[in-house]
Formats: structure tokens, sequence, C-alpha cells
């Protein structure tokens, strides 16, 4: 079937850093031309969608953020339709933002969900321990993503992911997962098109929770060699991506020519 809409990850596809990848901004113009709908959703967990956009601004990236997907909106309508009131969350920067505009309180005591998400140097012992113990007492913990790295300035950084199974270890629990790969975080992103998955791809650098997770939910897999991407976890992937190109840039070229490599 042909591809008519496209789920983007950003991080280590549109940009690294700071710094947006060489032909992004031609690609998404080419894709609006086109008529192609797309939507970019990102495992994102530090930043609001309106700082994100406004990041995505920046570097010359207009992206308006009700078009952007992120974990923290995901976790934040999923505690809303349970219930909850109030969150003890283990994030870093302005993502408590999502869960405050949602009417959600951000605190430790009184929890009803510990979220976790990518804290980078907020992850302290103490502030696991915590987690920790509110999981232990029975309040349900939420990942809103499970990386286990992403790309950064200056190398390779450890995501959420590994701390999540640290909290999953001591307690027990297990995690539900709010971000990619799970096919509801998919699934929210395709009903916002009206789109079905035959039609649709996933253009991201994570072999695993980008491509693996869209193809489980039957879209095709557009791999790019840039970001987070590694020719050994391709190699050792459980299965190949449809196609692999090497940025963003090539995806035009691609999408006209249906050709895989």
């Amino acid at each position: 079937m042909k591809i008519r809409n496209l789920l983007i990850d950003l991080d280590g596809v549109l940009y690294v850093g700071d710094r947006p990848i060489p032909g992004a901004a031609e690609t998404l113009a080419w894709l609006t031309r086109r008529n192609y709908t797309f939507r970019f959703i990102s495992n994102s967990t530090r930043r609001s969608r309106t700082a994100i956009a406004l990041r995505l601004a920046r570097m010359g990236l207009d992206i308006r953020p009700s078009a952007i997907f992120t974990p923290a909106a995901a976790a934040a309508a999923h505690i809303r339709n349970l219930g909850g009131s109030v969150v003890h969350l283990l994030a870093t920067g302005d993502v408590s933002f999502e869960f405050e505009e949602a009417g959600l309180v951000c605190r430790q005591e009184g929890a009803d969900f510990v979220v976790v998400g990518d804290a980078g140097d907020a992850f302290t012992y103490r502030d696991l321990t915590l987690a920790f113990r509110n999981v232990l007492r029975g309040v349900p913990l939420l990942a809103l993503e499970k990386d286990r790295y992403w790309m950064g300035e200056d190398g390779l950084l450890l995501s959420a992911g590994p701390f999540v199974a640290a909290i999953e270890y001591a307690s027990g629990a297990r995690a539900e997962l709010m971000g990619k790969p799970s096919p509801d975080f998919f699934r929210m992103a395709l009903d916002s098109m009206n789109a079905i998955p035959e039609e649709t791809a996933m253009a991201g650098d994570d072999i695993l929770t980008d491509i693996g997770g869209a193809m489980e939910c039957g879209m095709q897999g557009i791999l790019v060699r840039t970001g987070k991407f590694r020719d050994d976890s391709l190699r050792n992937a459980p299965r190949a991506p449809d196609a692999v190109i090497d940025s963003i840039a090539d995806l035009p070229s691609f999408l006209v020519g249906g050709s895989k490599p």
C-alpha cells in the first residue's frame, strides 16, 4: 500500500543536540507540498511540547506543539482518565508543565502515580529511593519511556530505561509504558491524522522503539543513519526495517522511488 502518512521522530532524526540535521527543514517542506500528513512522535521527556516547539523554531524547524506527541502528554491524559490527581514525577526540565496543565499536582507525598522520565543528573540515590518506596506501597509505576540511551552533544547518554528497570527490579512491580514502543502511543498519533497503519511509515533512529514498535503496529519502518543509529544494533535487530536511509534528507527520494537499499 502507498505511504500517505508519516510519523517522524525528533531527537536524532531532525536534530542532534542543538544542530538540525542537514536537509530536515527542506524535507518537511517537501512533505507539505506533496500533501503528506505527518506528526512528530518523540520519547523526549525533558521538555514540554511547547518548549520542544520553541527549540525547534530556533533551529529553523516550524512545528506546532499540537503536532508533537510525547509520553508526558500521554501520561497526563492517562492519569486524568483514571481519576488520579497527584503525581510523583521523576524527570527534569519543564516536563512537569504537561501534568500541571492537565490539572495534576506534582509532589512526592500522597502520590496516585509514580512517573519516571529522563531525569539526567536528578537521578540521585535519594530520589530513586523515594520513588521505590512509593511503588513498594502500591502506587502504580508509569514509565514515560524505556529507551536505553540517546545521543547527546558529547556522545551516548543513559536514558530513563535503566532507571525504570532498577525500580522494577527492587520493587517487583512492572511499569506501564507511556511512550514508544507502546501501541497505544502510536495509535494516539495515528488517530490524530485519521490514518491507518498500512498507509503510514515511521522514520526514526532507534531500531527497537521507533522501527520495531511501529512495525509491530502494522506500519512501515524507515531507519535513519543519524542520531543514536549504530551498525551493530541494526545487525542484531530481531526484525529488519523496511528501509535504511542515510538521513531524513533522503526521505523524499525514498518515498518517490519506493526502493529498498
